[in-house]
Parts: C-alpha cells; structure tokens; sequence
C-alpha cells in the first residue's frame, strides 16, 4: 500500500465518509436505548472496512464514537479495553491512534473516583508507551499521574516517573511546554533532595530562552529552583548571579515591592 506524504499514512483506497455519517443515527438510537455493546459492535464492523482501505478520517470518527459511547455510559473499564483493543488492529492508522487517545484523555477529569482515574491514566499511558505519535499525550498523561502521586505524598514514585520522560526529544511538543515539563522535573528532584539529578536536568534547559517575553514566568521558577540547588552546594557567587536574573526580569524590576528585596539578597550573597 503506497504513503500519503502528507500524511505519511497509507494512501486511502476508499472513502467511507458517508458510510459512517449514515451509522450514527443507528448507533446514537441504540445507545440511548441502553445498547452499548451493539453500537460498539455496528463501529466495530465499519471501523474494519475504513481500516482496511486505509480511509482516515473515518476510521478517526469510528474511534472517537467508541470512546465517547463509553464514556458517557460511564463503562470505564470497558473504554479502557476499547482504547487498548484498536490501538493493537492490524493496520491501524497511526493518526487515527492519537485521535482516540486525545478524545479518552477528555475523559480522565470525569471519571466518577480516584481509583477510576488512575487505571484510566494507566491504561491510556500503556497504550501510548514506545509510539511517537502519541508521545505528547504520553508526557501530558504521565503529568496526570505524577500528580496522583504528589497527592499522597508518593515524592520518590512522582520524580522517578516523570524522569521516564525525555521530552527534550520530542520534536512534537512546542518550547514552552517542553521547558514546563523539565522545570517540573527539576521541582520532583528537589523534593526528593537528589541534588545531582536536579543539576543534570538543569542543563537541558538553554537560559537564552528566557530572553523571550513571553517566558518571565518560567525564567523565575528555572532561577528559583537554580537558587535553591546552589544554596544547598553552597555556591553563593552562583546563588548571587542567580538573584541577579530575577532582579533584570520585567515584571520584578518594574515591582517596587519585589526589587529592592532580591537586590539585597544579590548583595548579600555576593559577599558571603
């Protein structure tokens, strides 16, 4: 079967688009009948046809009617199966996956209880696991989970799963959220007191960044947590050149209640 370039799919041999706009009544009558299992079978069976001639938009539409069919019947665990099941389909368009994906993921802030939430954010991370075309929605659901263990007071379980992350890799998530990412990393290490980790991770992060006014916000968290790693090292000159970052950022020079208390601590730490 030939590439689309443009997709870099398989080349669609046939399209099923109105096939598929025909099913949804069908489906839609069933489900508010109570049917689930039925509509789930009739998108099974179109979704086989769409599937094979490599037609993505439908197949899309078919996956996203399946998690949302389960969704809003509340069958979690049967969304978690639906999800894991198509992504494993011979042949199954990579776009199609990450569409399904991203529509479960829409489900996580809606399941009724924590323990639901998490063997969802678990189920969903299994599927995504080793697939780049779902690696931001691997990244973002990990974040999910990270904070679940954050929660309850899991500090060594929340930093050692984040770290399984190497975002700086990722050629499909945009600066800004790559470099949020990192400084989250960076946050775990220090509350898991791993000074040498935290140092490591530090240097993916380019400080030229932050010359970009769209980026004080995360320019002072990265030289917070640089402050903080260099206080323990006992580094004061770097502690001082640290403070003084904060002091040229627009929105703490401009402060007349936040400058002159970071220019004391560039002084203080200057001599020490």
């Amino acid at each position: 079967m030939d590439l689309d370039q443009t997709t870099n799919e398989p080349k669609m041999e046939k399209d099923y688009s109105e096939s598929v706009k025909a099913l949804q009544p069908e489906v839609e009558q069933l489900l508010a009948s109570g049917q689930l299992r039925a509509a789930l079978d009739k998108l099974h069976g179109l979704e086989k046809k769409t599937r094979a001639a490599a037609d993505l938009w439908s197949t899309s539409q078919l996956l996203e009617s399946m998690v949302d069919a389960c969704g809003a019947a509340s069958e979690w665990v049967m969304l978690e199966q639906e999800v894991a099941a198509m992504s494993k389909k011979h042949g199954q368009l990579k776009q199609a996956i990450a569409k399904m994906v991203q529509r479960a993921m829409t489900y996580v802030d809606k399941t009724p209880d924590e323990q639901s939430r998490i063997e969802l954010i678990d189920a969903l991370r299994t599927v995504t696991e080793g697939k780049i075309h779902v690696e931001v929605e691997r990244a973002r659901l990990t974040r999910m989970r990270v904070a679940v263990y954050e929660a309850h007071g899991q500090i060594t379980e929340a930093c050692d799963t984040l770290q399984e992350i190497q975002v700086e890799t990722y050629g499909s998530m945009d600066r800004r959220e790559k470099t949020d990412f990192i400084l989250e990393q960076m946050r775990l290490c220090l509350a898991k007191r791993d000074y040498i980790r935290l140092a490591i991770i530090s240097h993916k992060i380019n400080p030229k960044y932050f010359q970009r006014d769209d980026t004080e916000d995360l320019k002072l968290r990265f030289y917070e947590l640089m402050i903080q790693y260099d206080l323990h090292e006992g580094n004061y000159l770097e502690v001082s050149r640290h403070y003084n970052q904060i002091y040229t950022t627009k929105s703490i020079s401009e402060d007349a209640e936040k400058w002159p208390g970071v220019l004391q601590n560039i002084l203080l730490y200057l001599v020490l």
